[in-house]
């Protein structure tokens, strides 16, 4: 026997010339693009020893007859007896334009070729796709009952199909293959289609919820998966069978899976939450279509649909299959396929090897650069209190990272000294002192930092005061309120509204906020600190709204309790074992930085703000336990010696442990 095959280098393509050489004799000549000899030498290894039975015919599916050589032509003329035909293009995001090209143009330069070298059999692949949306069960010999064709995959694979039939003189045989899967064997597969589309989304839950926690998934149509090595096993056997040409076979699953369960089994390899509650979105059948395509082309609907889809690595097509209404019926295949070694394997027994295949493999964020310093090289970082504590560890790591930091604080003294570690090491450092409660000297570093450096990528809003004192020490203290304040938030957003006009222009920044994890958790003692914090938080927040199309990220960073000079002062803090130390911080600052998330915030402040928000009477009484618990320091009471740091208590330490990194 002597086959071709166009598309050998494509997933379904290289796995069929596999078989073949595995279970055939006869040479396997390959369609292939002079631009792609080096692809195609790579694929070639994997054939193993019989590789060498397979013959490359430079050519592409864009030109008539493939644009393969006459000399070519004359050649295989009358020796081909089985011509494959899987090269094709199915991407959702690709252009209708691009479709057309591949899978109706290419389908006819494919049956020219075969035409003129009088190939046997001509074995075209198509998809369920050619079904369209057809409402109901599709047999293997319904073709022109096809539904709704308005998506353009739908279309090309039907049109190329109807190529085929009604165009093609000599014998021909197509094949249906459902959404072709990675190998049930190896999970092998070259792209992110399908099912695939979900596994970020399953990731992300993994991430944020505990496994046996019961979630709200999707229910929706059936959605009809096979591994690929079914499908070109299921293809070798049947193209060789005598008596069939003209036959359409569909390699699908007779029992195929609604959307959610076949979520649920994903989600259970993943070890994701279980999604034991489904909702099917024909729920919403009842709103008239008009009113949901009014809804849906209003621009603020369709940018969150569309900036939701991006996060989660969904196409914008995606939901137009989540609702699919066909079944396809495939029992003259099945019995075909009937007393030999082919079968469908249960999605349960090999979902664990697609989901493994695909996190170690074809995980879209193994592929972008998340190390500091691909995000950060080249690029100028202005810190405030750059000189000691988080600041000072941040401006190290990221000047360690390619970056040029701008540091700012009013020691001078600190600052150089924090330059000469940063330029010893080779990283790049500039210094420029100033006192952050002054207005007017805000205002001065930033024209200066302007006119000397241009521009500024990403503001750290480090610098801070901190007070832990409880409000009825605080009654004649007002200046208390008025310092933190004019810091923490005048300071900042001063700084903040210098720099914005910049980055807004270039339509590229961050601002990052250092702030506390008492806004989330209301710590008592700290009610002049968070108060301060939680008005740049909110701030932060409104900004972000406005500038969410301009390229510039506000990302809020809910620190926990950090060992630096601004804790030194409170003497029950030196005996306290779980205060995170600043490169730990300058850790969460450059997580920020890589993945520019709204929030950067640990568990248990997410925990805390859980609380305050559904049980603010129980928060209270924690928070007043505390409270009770952890006496004001000695500074806090006005004594100017520092005194020795108090034992701990075994309730205090408990109390401690759980409450680790909230402010006590």
């Amino acid at each position: 026997m002597t086959y071709f095959v166009t598309g050998a280098t494509g997933f379904i393509g290289n796995n069929l010339v596999q078989t073949l050489l595995n279970k055939r004799k006869g040479k396997v000549y390959a369609l292939v693009r002079k631009e792609s000899m080096e692809k195609f030498d790579k694929v070639k290894q994997r054939w193993g020893k019989d590789a060498e039975r397979v013959i490359p015919i430079v050519g592409e599916l864009g030109k008539p007859t493939m644009g393969i050589a006459e000399q070519d032509i004359a050649k295989l003329k009358g020796k081909i007896k089985h011509f494959f035909h899987l090269a094709a293009l199915y991407d959702l995001k690709a252009s209708a334009e691009d479709q057309v090209a591949a899978n109706v143009t290419g389908t006819w330069h494919a049956l020219e070729f075969a035409e003129a070298i009088e190939a046997g059999v001509f074995h075209h692949t198509s998809s369920i796709a050619a079904a369209g949306l057809y409402e109901g069960v599709f047999s293997e010999d319904m073709f022109k009952e096809a539904g709704k064709l308005n998506h353009p995959y739908f279309r090309t694979k039907h049109d190329s199909e109807a190529l085929v039939r009604e165009e093609y003189s000599r014998p021909w045989r197509v094949y249906r293959p459902g959404i072709v899967v990675g190998s049930s064997k190896t999970g092998e597969i070259d792209k992110i289609d399908g099912p695939y589309y979900f596994f970020k989304v399953l990731q992300k839950m993994r991430k944020i919820l505990p496994p046996w926690m019961p979630a709200i998934g999707i229910d929706g149509g059936r959605i009809n998966m096979v591994p690929v090595d079914y499908v070109v096993e299921a293809m070798d056997y049947l193209a060789h069978l005598t008596g069939h040409n003209g036959q359409c076979f569909h390699l699908t699953d007779p029992d195929a899976k609604r959307v959610g369960e076949a979520l649920a089994i994903f989600a259970e390899a993943a070890h994701a939450p279980k999604l034991t509650v489904r909702i099917n979105p024909s729920v919403f059948g009842f709103i008239p279509a008009m009113v949901r395509h009014a809804l849906a082309s209003l621009t603020p609907v369709r940018r969150v649909r569309n900036a939701v889809l991006k996060d989660l690595g969904l196409p914008p097509d995606i939901m137009n299959f989540v609702s699919y209404p066909t079944r396809f019926d495939s029992r003259q295949t099945q019995k075909l396929l009937a007393g030999t070694d082919i079968k469908l394997p249960p999605l349960e027994d090999y979902a664990w090897k697609l989901w493994d295949y695909w996190e170690r493999h074809l995980d879209p964020d193994l592929f972008i650069d998340r190390t500091l310093s691909g995000v950060s090289r080249g690029k100028q970082v202005l810190i405030t209190g750059g000189s000691s504590g988080i600041g000072q560890a941040t401006a190290i790591k990221l000047a360690a990272a390619g970056a040029h930091v701008i540091i700012v604080a009013r020691d001078l003294e600190k600052l150089a000294a924090t330059q000469r570690e940063i330029e010893a090491n080779g990283g790049k450092c500039s210094i420029h002192s100033c006192d952050l409660t002054n207005i007017e000297a805000i205002d001065e570093l930033a024209r200066t930092v302007l006119e000397t450096y241009k521009h500024v990528d990403v503001l750290i809003n480090n610098a801070g005061r901190s007070i832990r004192r409880a409000v009825e020490n605080s009654y004649d203290r007002f200046h208390d309120f008025e310092r933190t304040m004019q810091l923490n938030y005048f300071g900042s957003l001063r700084l903040t509204l210098a720099l914005l006009p910049g980055m807004s222009a270039r339509k590229s920044g961050q601002v990052i906020n250092i702030s506390s994890i008492g806004v989330l958790t209301n710590s008592p003692r700290f009610s002049a600190y968070v108060a301060s914090k939680a008005a740049l938080d909110a701030f932060t927040r409104c900004a972000a709204s406005e500038f969410s199309d301009r390229g510039i990220y506000f990302t809020t960073i809910n620190m926990p309790l950090v060992r630096t000079p601004m804790i030194a002062p409170t003497d029950i803090y030196k005996n306290m074992p779980f205060i995170i130390g600043p490169d730990e911080a300058a850790d969460m600052v450059a997580q920020a930085i890589i993945y520019k998330p709204v929030r950067v915030a640990s568990g248990l402040g997410i925990f805390g703000q859980t609380v305050h928000a559904l049980a603010p009477r129980v928060a209270q009484i924690i928070m007043n336990t505390a409270y009770r618990m952890f006496p004001d320091s000695s500074a806090a009471k006005g004594d100017k010696e520092a005194g020795k740091a108090p034992e701990l208590s075994a309730d205090q330490l408990a109390f401690m442990q759980i409450m680790k990194g909230i402010h006590l």
